[in-house]
């Protein structure tokens, strides 16, 4: 497919979404529409849009490539999304009450109250550096398939890229933030979830089923098997470590990160927020049910036309961009680019939202909506894109799959800390931790999980770790806290009648 089609697509697709983050911002640009959309989303339309959020470039491709995988993955994956819905339910039912009762528009300050300032910091910083880190990742690996198919063809260095992309997604969300990003979301999932139905349409129609055979091919293929009950100690696909690697991956990287959440605690009332997690909970276990089959039906078309891939999260845009035709690739191009830009300008909504309010205290101010707190607020929300391009550089220097998968994955075990530090919070409000020790046991416990992954064979009789390493990790935390912690000092009020 010719380049200038797929780069006049993706100009199509950004003005798109600046007309817009115009309309949207047009009437306010303050703070509190910035940070919570002044509290008066609509329930439906943020359940809709946390499908593109959650649903990142990497789920785009990865997922449907890890079908037919040579580890033998198959739709093992739905199992770890059976556990992400249990941990959706947990958060409506228990985390989004607690943040509703507080009235916070940080998540993180819960954690001041509950144990203490130096807690509260390092909570806050933990989701900086993940959060950072991880949309960085996820917008390196779509960068890499438009350098690939598009700016490759026009000379355009690999820095200039990222520039452009993060220069895009800025200038659509610096003034209306949450506001604008509510409905560029929503907007941006009906695009994804139109490419997956439509993908599946074509790649049907290339194979001569119609929707009925396809379902009967996927069920017979070797592609298909879902649940697997062998090899407890070392198999990575045992239900019970995808199940529960996904319900506490879910409680840990959805429910206590800024960026989710901040959607929740922009609607009216707790109501609202649980009707859109329920919500959002079908659709998603939906949605992954119909990328898995878009997975097996990519492979059986490979298979059929000799089509070869060094790795698989290469098959679904090879296929889509060079077999299919040119209607396929710009529906491709259309759904990658709707996950990808859903999640990263989210990231860096609640980026600049948590640094803003966790660290330059903008809870605390009367002037929250002042001019000069508004420019504070611009400034914050560049640095942390200029810090998104330091860091897909960083990743594209290294060059090396091992390297900087292994930091994306040190960047998952910091929620392992959360799960301690939320945890503790929650259930051992009688005792009080050293606030200053907290920052150490938050940096010991994922070290221990990362020896963990790397030594469980030779330590544990041949167990190997998968998701519910976060487990672990979180009992880890929670074990120093409690550690450092001494049972409060109740107060006693003095009686008034006996002065």
């Amino acid at each position: 497919m010719s380049p200038a089609i797929l780069l006049s697509f993706i100009i199509g697709y950004f003005l798109v979404l600046m007309v817009i983050s115009y309309l949207t911002s047009k009437k306010s640009s303050d703070n509190d529409t910035f940070f919570v959309a002044n509290r008066n989303s609509k329930w439906y339309l943020v359940a809709f849009g946390m499908i593109g959020t959650a649903l990142s470039g990497v789920t785009f491709i990865s997922v449907p490539g890890k079908v037919g995988a040579p580890s033998g993955d198959q739709f093992a994956y739905f199992q770890f999304v059976l556990g992400n819905a249990a941990g959706f339910i947990i958060i409506a039912t228990v985390l989004l009450p607690l943040y509703y009762r507080l009235k916070l528009t940080s998540i993180y300050s819960y954690i001041e109250q509950a144990l203490g300032t130096w807690s509260y910091k390092t909570a806050a910083g933990i989701f900086l550096l993940s959060r950072t880190i991880g949309s960085s990742f996820r917008l390196y690996l779509v960068v890499i398939v438009l350098q690939k198919f598009i700016f490759d063809s026009y000379g355009v260095p690999f820095a200039v890229t990222v520039l452009i992309c993060l220069v895009l997604i800025w200038s659509y969300t610096f003034k209306g933030g949450l506001k604008t990003i509510i409905i560029t979301d929503s907007l941006q999932t009906l695009f994804l979830v139109s490419s997956v139905f439509l993908s599946i349409y074509f790649i049907c129609r290339s194979l001569n089923y119609n929707i009925f055979e396809a379902a009967e091919a996927i069920k017979n293929s070797s592609y298909s098997k879902i649940f697997f009950f062998n090899d407890f100690l070392g198999s990575h696909f045992h239900l019970s470590k995808q199940f529960l690697g996904g319900l506490f991956i879910t409680v840990g990287m959805t429910g206590l990160d800024q960026d989710l959440m901040q959607k929740n605690l922009s609607l009216k009332n707790i109501k609202e927020a649980q009707k859109n997690m329920f919500s959002f909970t079908a659709v998603f276990v939906v949605i992954n049910i119909f990328f898995l089959s878009v997975g097996a039906l990519l492979y059986m078309y490979a298979q059929r036309n000799g089509i070869s891939v060094a790795k698989t999260d290469y098959l679904y845009p090879t296929i889509a961009l060079q077999y299919l035709g040119i209607v396929p690739a710009m529906v491709f191009m259309l759904g990658l680019t709707a996950a990808t830009f859903a999640t990263t300008d989210s990231a860096l909504t609640a980026l600049t939202t948590s640094f803003c309010v966790d660290f330059l205290n903008f809870n605390k101010r009367g002037d929250v909506n002042s001019k000069k707190m508004i420019n504070v607020r611009h400034y914050v929300h560049i640095a942390f894109s200029g810090l998104m391009f330091l860091t897909i550089i960083l990743f594209n220097a290294l060059n090396n799959d091992a390297v900087v998968t292994a930091i994306f994955k040190v960047a998952s075990y910091t929620y392992g800390p959360l799960l301690g530090l939320y945890s503790f919070g929650l259930f051992v409000s009688y005792r009080q931790v050293k606030d200053k020790l907290v920052p150490f046991i938050c940096l010991i416990s994922p070290a221990v999980c990362y020896f963990l992954s790397t030594e469980s064979k030779v330590l544990l009789g041949g167990y190997v770790f998968d998701n519910e390493l976060i487990i672990v990790n979180g009992l880890i935390t929670f074990a120093g806290l409690w550690l450092c912690s001494s049972p409060k000092i109740k107060t006693v009020k003095a009686n008034p009648s006996l002065s």
